[in-house]
């Protein structure tokens, strides 16, 4: 029977983006998230992808970027003393990746597909479901229950979903380093469509110049002792800034940002993770979506452009094959594969960000030369960034 009405749970961005595929495959969905309306990610910056923004064309959502977000046509990898390392430019042929906030790309692609008729549910904590041989109901922490033919948990690494569907299934896993992001009221001598990575003596540091003359950045800076986001935030602001500053203190243009951020601006997001490969993604009529099934390290680049691919994908599967079981078994078939050698890649990356002073000495020797021959831009991003969904296409 032809799949005509699916809960989401998660109103993040795959979420939205799923509800909007499938209104576009003749689907209704409703999108229950558990935070309320006004919740906000204070700001953390995420990066789309030449291939994300492709699968968003498809939905006709790429103007939310080109509305919010800043174009990044070249990565540049520096060392502390500011000396260039490598860099790899957009690939021939493709736009560029955007750099946007977390939270307000959320809160427009909620906001199109409001328009376009989904309705969105909040203060909506999912904590269980009822499947049937004609339908699933999700239940909800305020006694509520909703019903349709089938369930997508998109609701991020730590899903709920995903512990219904495998119980067994392993869960995230722990990166030794802390992350932290701000904006420094200074600008500082950047191209403004260029984002920089620099490998200092204690730390992993990015930064680009935004357009309205600020410096936006994010640290990943190694340590032993996790912490999730809530545990960082009960440390004092000041204590954490003072850290990075010391950490940062041989290290330019660091330095600087790290004076000209305010304490009340600091991100704090607590230890990196990240999802190693499920056995499964879905069980019945219930089915994981974006970071609940593949969250690849921030690292990647990738995260949030795999979570709006699996959603037009998923959305695709539905369409075109009636049963919900084969549907799914679809839907991983097209997706497994590729998201977990983008887990790979950067997993890679995170390695290369806990290194010894040694091992940074030989890195900075051998990078640019990596960067004209095995670690080219072609060779290294061009599988991951070239990958287009083509919509028309029947799934079998």
């Amino acid at each position: 029977m032809q799949t005509r009405k699916a809960l989401i749970v998660g109103g993040g961005i795959a979420g939205p983006v799923a509800a909007l595929a499938l209104r576009r495959a003749g689907i209704d969905s409703v999108v229950h998230e558990a935070y309320p309306d006004s919740i906000d990610d204070a700001g953390a910056m995420l990066a789309i992808a030449p291939n994300g923004l492709a699968a968003l064309r498809i939905l006709g959502a790429e103007g939310v970027l080109q509305k919010l977000g800043q174009p990044i046509r070249s990565m540049v990898i520096a060392d502390g003393r500011g000396r260039k390392l490598g860099e790899f430019p957009g690939l021939a042929g493709l736009p560029p990746s955007w750099a946007v906030s977390r939270s307000e790309f959320a809160r427009a692609l909620r906001g199109l597909a409001a328009a376009e008729g989904v309705r969105f549910e909040y203060g909506k904590r999912f904590v269980g479901a009822d499947e049937t041989s004609a339908g699933v109901t999700a239940h909800f922490a305020d006694g509520s229950a909703a019903s349709g033919d089938v369930l997508l948990g998109a609701d991020g690494i730590h899903s709920v979903v995903r512990t219904l569907i495998d119980p067994r299934a392993p869960v995230p896993e722990r990166v030794p380093l802390l992350n932290f992001g701000a904006v420094a009221d200074v600008a500082v001598d950047a191209r403004p469509d260029v984002m920089y990575f620099v490998f200092g003596d204690k730390g992993f540091f990015g930064y680009w110049l935004q357009l309205d003359g600020r410096t936006a950045w994010f640290s990943n800076l190694p340590s032993a002792t996790f912490m999730t986001s809530a545990e960082a935030r009960a440390v004092p602001v000041d204590d954490w800034l003072r850290r990075l500053r010391a950490a940062y203190m041989q290290d330019e243009p660091a330095r600087t940002l790290l004076q000209h951020t305010a304490a009340d601006r600091l991100l704090v997001l607590g230890s990196m993770e990240l999802m190693p490969s499920l056995p499964c993604w879905h069980r019945g009529r219930m089915v994981l979506v974006g970071d609940s099934a593949h969250a690849p390290s921030s690292s990647s680049g990738q995260g949030a452009s795999l979570a709006i691919e699996s959603a037009v994908e998923l959305a695709r599967c539905l369409r075109d094959i009636p049963d919900v079981a084969g549907a799914f078994v679809a839907y991983e078939r097209l997706r497994r594969s590729r998201v977990e050698q983008v887990a790979a890649r950067a997993a890679k990356t995170n390695h290369s960000k806990t290194l010894g002073p040694v091992a940074r000495t030989l890195m900075r020797l051998m990078m640019p030369i990596a960067t004209k021959t095995f670690m080219s831009p072609e060779r290294t991003l061009g599988t991951e960034q070239r990958h287009r969904i083509d919509w028309s296409a029947v799934v079998v």
